[in-house]
């Protein structure tokens, strides 16, 4: 890997873009296409982009496979409990409502919790799914 010095300076250049379109689309999935389906995709894109150009060791140093193997009940943890907590107030599961006095403002809070927690969850089954198909070869 000493002959790709372009792919390396140009890998480097562009994953911080990469992490903000990914934010960009966690962010903009109330109004428009997105959420945390396609930005947890993006955001194991990046992880998967660094271990291809920089080696499998310098992806796990980035997200250790420990870290990244907690994180998917995590992710689901993020999303179950958001409406758990609207049971526990004797709504609906999954009831915004209770997030704010204000509807709209409710909801959009509710949103973006379950859209986090599918972030997490999506990003880190990818780049667990990508570990182990790594790994598999070895």
């Amino acid at each position: 890997m000493t002959l790709d010095l372009i792919l390396r300076i140009g890998t480097k250049l562009v994953l911080p873009f990469i992490l903000l379109f990914a934010l960009y689309v966690q962010f903009h999935g109330d109004y428009g296409p997105g959420g945390g389906f396609q930005a947890g995709v993006i955001s194991a894109g990046m992880v998967i982009l660094v271990s291809i150009t920089f080696g499998l060791e310098t992806a796990l140093r980035i997200a250790p496979r420990s870290l990244v193997e907690r994180m998917i009940p995590l992710g689901v943890l993020i999303y179950a409990g958001t409406g758990v907590v609207g049971q526990l107030m004797g709504r609906n599961f999954l009831d915004y409502s209770i997030y704010s006095s204000d509807p709209a403002q409710g909801h959009a809070i509710g949103i973006f919790l379950v859209e986090a927690g599918v972030l997490v969850t999506v990003a880190s089954t990818m780049t667990a799914l990508f570990y182990a198909f790594v790994e598999r070869g070895r």
